[in-house]
């Protein structure tokens, strides 16, 4: 299996790129699943929104308190609720 660090993409004249067949198979994503992106650090950090919650906690910290979570859509409202929290933080300490 190739190793996934040592893996390039091209961007296209779209701004497209294409996630290889070994990060898909990591990540267990397939055609039209959606992901969080954003930069830190000079870095793309991309996050499949395929993943429980419980899996992204430890990376994003703990999960918010302060928004209301729909019954139907739990783990959705908590994930995005935790990427905004954390974007509001990277946010904050770029100011600082």
């Amino acid at each position: 299996m190739d190793d996934p660090m040592n893996t390039n993409v091209t961007i296209t004249a779209k701004g497209q790129m294409t996630v290889p067949k070994v990060l898909r198979d990591q990540l267990q994503i397939k055609p039209g699943d959606k992901c969080y992106a954003w930069v830190r650090g000079g870095e793309l950090i991309i996050i499949p929104r395929n993943k429980p919650l419980g899996d992204l906690a430890g990376f994003l910290g703990s999960p918010p308190v302060e928004k209301a979570i729909a019954p139907e859509e739990p783990h959705q409202a908590m994930a995005e609720g935790a990427v905004d929290r954390y974007l509001g933080a990277q946010s904050s300490a770029d100011d600082a």
